[in-house]
């Protein structure tokens, strides 16, 4: 496993500070406790501190700009407006998605997220019609339960994941997706609070 150091990573941000994103936001109090206590059951392996609120990333936009594009990976209002128009115009409906396995990348412990109709692909193409995803790969929708702290074996962490109790390994949550959101966290803070910027409602959901 790849393990991720505490540090500032100016070669990355540039003193720029606000790192933008769309994503699903977790609010069911059952999932979060759920997650809550696989994060537990994985912590010696993970980094912290963490206080990265749980979420579904949807689609990577760049560093927050009021002004254009400096370096590539730069991403403006006037572009995350043009997004919100295309989405509206969509009107996507709410959805639903389901809780998967535990599964780890290279460098980070996470659940698996399940979908039946393709939606998550399909409001990344909108999105991806004003800008280019910032370092796509093929997307994995997923919650991150935390970044490795240490160059484990992979056998290690895949025993972990064997010695879950029975609950955890057959836990079956859906989430009810009523809103998108924009927002971002900032650069120097490692694991740092996501701040929502605005929430997208998704057909006839209530906007409070």
């Amino acid at each position: 496993m790849v393990p991720t150091f505490i540090r500032d990573y100016p070669e990355w941000h540039f003193g720029r500070q606000n790192y933008a994103l769309w994503y699903l936001e977790i609010n069911d109090q059952k999932v979060v406790d759920y997650l809550d206590a696989l994060r537990v059951h994985f912590s010696e392996f993970l980094l912290e501190p963490n206080s990265r609120q749980y979420h579904i990333t949807l689609f990577i936009c760049g560093f927050l700009t009021h002004e254009t594009r400096i370096y590539s990976d730069d991403f403006s209002l006037s572009e995350f407006e043009q997004q919100r128009e295309i989405l509206i115009k969509e009107d996507f409906a709410p959805f639903h998605l389901k809780i998967g396995a535990v599964d780890s990348f290279s460098s980070a412990l996470f659940v698996q997220i399940q979908e039946s109709q393709n939606i998550l692909s399909r409001i990344r193409q909108k999105l991806g019609t004003v800008f280019n995803e910032i370092a796509a790969l093929d997307y994995c929708p997923h919650i991150t339960l935390g970044l490795y702290k240490k160059d484990y074996s992979s056998d290690l962490i895949l025993r972990k994941i064997s010695q879950l109790p029975v609950q955890y390994k057959h836990a079956e949550f859906e989430l009810k997706i009523e809103h998108l959101t924009f927002g971002y966290y900032q650069a120097q803070t490692l694991q740092g609070k996501l701040y929502p910027y605005q929430h997208l409602f998704l057909g006839d959901s209530c906007c409070n």
